[in-house]
């Protein structure tokens, strides 16, 4: 045997030693990390997400879910994002030493410190705890984790203040801290992350700061999200110098000064988002270097002059948002020429002078908002060339021509406001049955044609008033059942009320007034029920009042004054809730239904010369009939209140609970709203409506019942107290009711008005907007009490409402009924709204309003309205 051959037969013997040994060190480690990973399985209580982390299928832990190897078979990589997993972050974790990769985020984790066992992991590069409920401080020490490259801690339960050391995870290429409850300020050490690519710091609604300088340093950064964060101050110059930006939101903060005017010289940024914040001046003219910008949005700030003519030459621009400002001269007619315009909202300025005819003729356009300016001229015939539009809103101008042919090939329309304008002319037929238009707002125009017999089925806002539409009422209109609104009045519509017109079931408001209509009423109803507000004043109609319309459940407004309506008012009408009525100029005969004998209704009967009323009343004469006797009056109208529900399905206080729920549902925010107009309309009856009036005394939710339709009635009346006047008061021998619900004058005084109501009123509010009861304020105080505390200090009403119903197109009228509780529960009576007040606030509370409309306060004269408009300082100062 040659040594060359000996040479050989050692190295090869060696090498099958080596490879006998490596395949069982490696066996070894795979055995260890897979009973890692089970013990970590067991850990989080053996998930039904992780029922495939087993060694029953004899397969390698590398094949299992959610788990990535290297090529060795070590775990580098765990990602179980909702995956219902609960419990918390274990040491031993850890001990899978090649982990670089961990991702627990959209679980129900917990835990009440950062859990620091994870500096451990020295691998470890990305790291997302996001969306899970981790509590405590984020430590001083969190640069130990030198190696990350991504750390997302957003929308947890960490507090205190963002840790300084965190600039000094200079690997860092995202960092995203977003919805935390983090105090103090942003340290100015995050623009030492020379590598930074992203950072989130959105939604920290405690925090209150400038945007610090230093960030502007981030040269690599490309997307900065720093909305609704509570930054003041300026922008920072420096901004400018931020190569790499492409995303840039800033909005929903208190940001003010200019807007840099090296901001739209970068030339990769694409998004900007201002809006909602006190900005100033004019917009910054851009540059060629700006040619990729996409989306800019600097709405609702205080920005004035003109729309810089460079704007159209952004290209690639799709979204231009400059509405809530207060920009004047001509839209430049270039932007109507941009290919990729898609939304274009410019409502709500002083922008003058006519729009370009190339609107809509280059670019898909889907959003056309530009209502309330002074725009003349004609809308762009070209507007819906493309067929994507999905709204026009033009409203308050002085644009004049006809409505665009264009229009009535855009089936995705879903909406079309034009009021108060010049135009004139026919409405292009095929508009009228588009099968996506939802509402539909011609009022105040001068448009003309015949009502269409068809409607688009999805068409529930209908607005024509103030127009000079003629001919019949079509019959037949069964397309046109699913309206909730429709105001036809002040045009030249003749005929009489088709029957089919009463056959619509989710029809609130009817508004026919000031035409041309003659004929009856319609004799039967067949589906009013859900008929708020009937006018067909100032008509020709004739005959008498059918006894249906005494049956419509939530009628509160009828006005059918100046017809030629004759014959007895039905006695039924007395059973309706009426906020108001008018059935003055007719010819009425006979007696006014009792319920109606009070001041409250003293204008609504005039001019009915052949009317008469059972006892005194303004400028109605009296009856040859004796006085009816007060207290079956009251008891009649007690048992209208009462009216227990045939279907009963509980009190306010039990649907409130979800243990106490019938359904074990929580009301959701249109049923409370419901039932506090109910009980509302049941309270300013007793008060405003019913002679003598009447006290309850004990109001409180467990005496509030509910039918299976969530209408509410009052109950319990064995308290109650009749008064001869309104503002009267009397003593009593005792304080009855319950806690926190009472008045606190009335412990003190013993001395009873309608007052009292009111703030027992007021605390059901509360109870319905926070989800809180009467006696759940903080550990000494009763709800009303916390609630003005809350208010007082300055706190956002929005962390007081109830979280299970508190979702964003709630939260208008949420507060609004939250500071309308507060007002009611005035420790000064006299301070405290009248229940008519109150209800016809309550009314009003959710009404919709459509693209860019303003809301205008419908109680001009109303200071209870006016404070909960405008003014908390002194709603503070009132309660």
């Amino acid at each position: 045997m040659t040594k060359t051959t000996l040479k050989c037969i050692q190295f090869t013997f060696y090498t099958i030693v080596f490879l006998l040994l490596f395949s069982h060190a490696n066996s070894q480690l795979n055995d260890q990390e897979q009973a890692i990973l089970l013990n970590l399985k067991q850990h989080w209580q053996n998930p039904e997400s992780l029922s495939r982390w087993s060694t029953s299928s004899n397969t390698s832990h590398c094949t299992w879910p959610n788990i990535t190897c290297n090529t060795d078979g070590s775990v580098n990589g765990i990602s179980v994002q909702n995956m219902n997993i609960t419990g918390t972050v274990p040491p031993f974790i850890c001990n899978l030493n090649n982990l670089t990769t961990l991702d627990l985020s959209f679980n129900y984790m917990t835990s009440n410190d950062f859990p620091i066992a994870l500096y451990n992991c020295s691998k470890l590069e990305y790291l997302d705890l996001s969306q899970n409920y981790f509590a405590g401080t984020v430590p001083n020490d969190i640069h130990r984790m030198a190696r990350l490259r991504q750390l997302n801690i957003g929308a947890t339960s960490f507090s205190g203040n963002i840790p300084a050391s965190i600039g000094r995870l200079t690997e860092l290429r995202i960092l995203q801290l977003f919805l935390i409850q983090f105090n103090g300020s942003f340290p100015p050490e995050i623009g030492n992350l020379s590598n930074l690519e992203v950072l989130e710091l959105g939604y920290m609604t405690r925090i209150k700061t400038t945007l610090p300088s230093e960030f502007t340093k981030l040269r690599k950064l490309k997307y900065l999200w720093v909305a609704s964060s509570n930054l003041v101050g300026e922008i920072p110059d420096t901004i400018g110098e931020m190569a790499a930006l492409e995303h840039l939101d800033l909005s929903m903060n208190n940001l003010s000064g200019n807007i840099p005017s090296g901001l739209f010289m970068l030339k990769n940024l694409r998004i900007v988002y201002l809006y909602i914040n006190k900005l100033f001046g004019e917009i910054p003219r851009v540059v060629e270097a700006a040619s990729n910008m996409d989306v800019i949005d600097l709405s609702a700030n205080n920005l004035t002059g003109t729309i810089p003519d460079d704007f159209g030459r952004l290209t690639k621009l799709s979204g231009l948002s400059l509405f809530f400002n207060q920009l004047s001269g001509k839209i430049p007619d270039s932007i109507g020429r941009l290919p990729g315009l898609i939304v274009f909202k410019l409502f709500s300025n002083n922008f003058s002078g006519t729009l370009s005819s190339d609107f809509g003729r280059y670019s898909m356009l889907e959003e056309f908002q530009v209502a309330s300016n002074m725009l003349t001229g004609p809308l762009p015939q070209h507007l819906g060339d493309n067929e994507k539009l999905v709204g026009v809103v033009a409203f308050d101008n002085n644009l004049s021509g006809q409505l665009p042919k264009s229009l009535e090939n855009c089936s995705n329309l879903k909406i079309v406001d034009v009021h108060n304008n010049r135009l004139f002319g026919n409405v292009p037929s095929g508009l009228w049955t588009l099968l996506h238009l939802g509402i539909l707002i011609l009022s105040h125009n001068s448009f003309t044609g015949e009502l269409p017999e068809r409607l688009s089925r999805n068409l529930s806002r209908l607005e024509m008033s103030h127009n000079r539409f003629s001919g019949e009422i079509p019959t037949g209109v069964s397309s046109w059942r699913n309206l909730v609104h429709l105001d036809a009045s002040n045009n030249l519509i003749n005929g009489a009320i088709p029957q089919e017109l009463t056959a619509f079931p989710h029809l609130t408001t009817l508004l026919l007034d000031q035409n041309q209509l003659s004929g009856s009423l319609p004799s039967d109803i067949l589906s009013w029920k859900s008929l708020n507000v009937l006018n067909l004043s100032r008509n020709a109609i004739s005959g008498q009042i059918p006894e249906k319309f005494g049956s419509l459940p939530v009628l509160t407004d009828l006005d059918l004054s100046e017809n030629r309506l004759s014959g007895q008012i039905p006695p039924q009408l007395g059973l309706l809730k009426l906020t108001s009525l008018n059935l003055s100029s007719n010819h009425f005969t006979g007696t006014i239904p009792n319920e109606f004998e009070n001041d409250a209704y003293a204008s609504s009967f005039l001019n009915n010369p052949r009317l008469c009323a059972n006892k005194p009343s303004l400028n109605i004469a009296k009856c040859n009939s004796k006085t009816q006797n007060s207290s079956k009056t009251s008891s009649k109208l007690l048992a209208w209140i009462i009216g227990v529900p045939a279907a009963f399905l509980g009190r306010v206080e039990q649907q409130l609970s979800r243990s106490g729920s019938v359904h074990n549902d929580i009301l959701d925010w249109a049923q409370r709203l419901k039932i506090a107009v109910g009980a509302a309309q049941g309270l300013s009856y007793m008060h405003h409506d019913c002679s003598p009036l009447i006290v309850h005394r004990d109001l409180k939710s467990s005496n509030i019942l509910l039918d299976s339709d969530f209408n509410a009635k009052i109950a319990d009346f064995g308290v109650a107290k009749i008064l001869m006047k309104e503002g009267e008061s009397a003593t009593m021998s005792a304080v009855v009711g319950s806690y926190g619900y009472i008045a606190p004058e009335y412990t003190h005084t013993i001395r009873v008005n309608e007052k009292i109501d009111v703030y027992s009123f007021g605390v059901i509010l509360l109870e319905l907007a926070t989800g809180r009861k009467a006696s759940e304020g903080d550990e000494h105080t009763s709800l009303a009490e916390w609630a003005w505390r809350h208010f007082q200090e300055g706190n956002p009403i929005d962390d007081a409402l109830d979280e299970e119903v508190r979702k964003p197109c709630n939260l208008d009228e949420m507060c609004r009924v939250f500071k309308l509780g507060i007002m009611c529960t005035s420790t000064l009576p006299s301070n405290r709204p009248s229940m008519k007040e109150v209800l016809k606030i309550l009314l009003r509370c959710n009404q919709p309003l459509v693209y860019g409309e303003k809301y205008s306060p419908p109680l001009k004269n109303s200071e209870c309205e006016r404070v909960l408009e405008n003014n908390d300082a002194t709603l503070a100062s009132m309660v």
